[in-house]
């Protein structure tokens, strides 16, 4: 890896098609940012609308011939994500970059549309059907690749298959331990069936380190206690450097698949991007591949590894 990788030299993206997940702030816009400046078509998939279309003016106030377009897509509503894939698949032949990066951190015990736990339901499951549904664009591109965001979290993560939704006893942390590592095992998992059946894309994985975002809202939207938002400018390092580990998973082209991505500073708190092992004493076959049939019994997704959606 090249020493110190700030992004300067990444990859030129020209005509590549990139769908971020949750990029109208934070490390989504971040991300969103630096691969609209390298000529990328950029649809941001957030929930929010208005604040997407916000985040589409501040890129073209930069990159004025930038292709950023706006996409609804809630991650804990199925039939959002439904809706989504059916728009995109309808529009779009190739899918070049499918970056999972939205998430919902430590919020009080509440669930989504479809009756999960929301930090499983939102960050694993609504990731997990989204690339299911997106799986055919992607394996009709060429040098494709899925990139999920885990979490430093994913360290102490534990998947309690007895009590996926916290109905048996709930604590904001523990959960979002369990969708991180989740996240992770998902991206290596994926990577070990795009082998199994030598298909053409890539699954990378990342994590941001300790960087300074709008998740510690507890998913309320709401603006962060000015304590918490002190404190953590004291500890956490900017969102576009958080960013870092995310654009390298996109674009670096020595990246094989199933590789994790993360700062290369002190516990991997900080820093520039660089492979981090931990993926290979988290990772645990058995557990992967129960987490997965269960993923797709939950959202009723179930992968095609098979080009299997006609062109337009």
């Amino acid at each position: 890896m090249t020493e110190k990788w700030n992004g300067e030299d990444m990859e030129d993206v020209s005509g590549q098609t990139i769908v971020i997940t949750g990029a109208n702030s934070g490390l989504g816009f971040e991300t969103a940012f630096a691969l609209a400046g390298k000529g990328a078509e950029i649809i941001l998939a957030v929930r929010n609308a208005s604040k997407g279309e916000k985040a589409v003016d501040r890129i073209i106030s930069v990159y004025p011939k930038a292709n950023v377009r706006v996409m609804q897509l809630d991650l804990s509503d199925l039939n959002s994500i439904r809706h989504f894939t059916d728009s995109y698949n309808e529009n779009y032949d190739t899918l070049s970059v499918l970056i999972n990066n939205a998430g919902v951190m430590i919020p009080p015990y509440s669930k989504t549309k479809d009756g999960f736990e929301l930090q499983f339901g939102c960050n694993h499951l609504g990731h997990f059907a989204l690339t299911g549904l997106l799986l055919p664009r992607i394996l009709s591109t060429q040098k494709s690749r899925v990139v999920t965001l885990s979490s430093l979290a994913a360290i102490n993560g534990f998947i309690d298959f007895e009590n996926l939704n916290g109905e048996l006893g709930y604590k904001p942390m523990k959960y979002y331990g369990q969708s991180k590592l989740a996240n992770l095992l998902f991206a290596r998992e994926l990577q070990n069936k795009f082998n199994q059946h030598d298909a053409n894309p890539i699954s990378v994985a990342c994590h941001p380190g300790l960087s300074h975002t709008n998740l510690m809202s507890r998913g309320s939207g709401k603006p962060i206690n000015k304590f918490v938002h002190f404190l953590s400018k004291t500890i956490t390092q900017p969102a576009n450097m958080g960013a870092l580990p995310t654009l390298y998973a996109a674009t670096e082209p020595t990246l094989v698949g199933g590789e994790y991505i993360g700062p290369d500073g002190k516990k991997n708190r900080k820093g520039f991007p660089k492979r981090d092992d931990i993926i290979n004493t988290l990772y645990n076959e058995e557990i992967s591949q129960r987490l997965w049939d269960i993923s797709e019994s939950m959202t009723e997704v179930e992968y095609t590894f098979t080009e299997s959606i006609s062109s337009k």
